[in-house]
């Protein structure tokens, strides 16, 4: 998914979500120096927005003020295609990672946010995830935006990154494939996944290429993972509103080889 996952018409009955914003909902002009600054990380400046708590970058990657700040100049770091990429900051192992929903969802929310921790706890990683009432390493916060359909960032100091925003709007009307789908992606996010496609994410959302860049992050190969396209991965950049996304083949390697 594009980070920030936006609904965008892809024709008259299909819409492609994406970790990105809908450009139409961009209300707030982000200055050139932010977008200078945010450019010297590496990612890309198409469709920056701002929000509460930094700069929404790549559809679904939250980019903190300090971060910016204290940015240094981007990695030079092996480029591809279409492939797994990690950052260079991981979760260290073994670690159990607990997460919790703030506030009160729909039941079939509830339910794809256990489908998500299943599928990674499936996989039988150095990474074990688990539910709990509040108080997560990983909280999934439903706020009342429609800037995106929720967001992320990446690990750091060998943790999860703390924190899954989720649109409130987006909780219920939507498939239990799609919302597991979602927040399977942010969590790979938090544990160190960027897109599969963030060399030109127009390979799952359409549109004019567009390359998300490597970033002070990183966007490394991750060995055994293809250099050709890769159609079914739960980190590209968008999916159809009722796509379902369990790891492939691809993505299991990926994880495997990780974690």
């Amino acid at each position: 998914m594009k980070k920030v996952l936006s609904v965008a018409a892809l024709a008259a009955a299909i819409v492609m979500v994406s970790c990105q914003q809908d450009e139409s909902l961009i209300s707030q002009e982000v200055s050139q120096v932010t977008l200078d600054k945010i450019s010297s990380m590496g990612f890309s400046t198409q469709d920056v927005q701002r929000v509460d708590g930094g700069y929404l970058v790549e559809g679904d990657i939250i980019l903190h003020e300090n971060d910016i700040q204290n940015a240094k100049t981007k990695n030079h770091l092996n480029v591809g295609h279409v492939e797994q990429y990690r950052t260079t900051n991981l979760v260290s192992t073994p670690k159990t990672i607990s997460v919790s929903v703030s506030g009160t969802v729909p039941a079939a929310f509830s339910t794809a946010v256990n489908n998500a921790i299943a599928r990674y706890n499936a996989e039988n990683l150095g990474l074990t995830f688990t539910r709990v009432a509040s108080g997560g390493s990983i909280v999934i916060r439903i706020v009342n935006t429609r800037q995106y359909i929720a967001s992320a960032g990446f690990p750091s100091g060998g943790n999860a990154y703390p924190e899954i925003k989720y649109a409130k709007t987006y909780t219920s009307g939507y498939s239990d494939g799609f919302m597991t789908t979602v927040i399977a992606h942010e969590i790979g996010h938090c544990i160190g996944f960027r897109h599969t496609d963030y060399m030109d994410r127009s390979y799952s959302c359409g549109g004019s290429t567009a390359n998300e860049g490597a970033s002070t992050v990183g966007a490394i190969h991750i060995p055994g993972t293809p250099t050709t396209a890769d159609p079914g991965s739960w980190m590209l950049a968008c999916l159809g509103a009722s796509t379902n996304r369990p790891f492939n083949n691809n993505d299991k390697t990926a994880l495997a080889y990780l974690y």
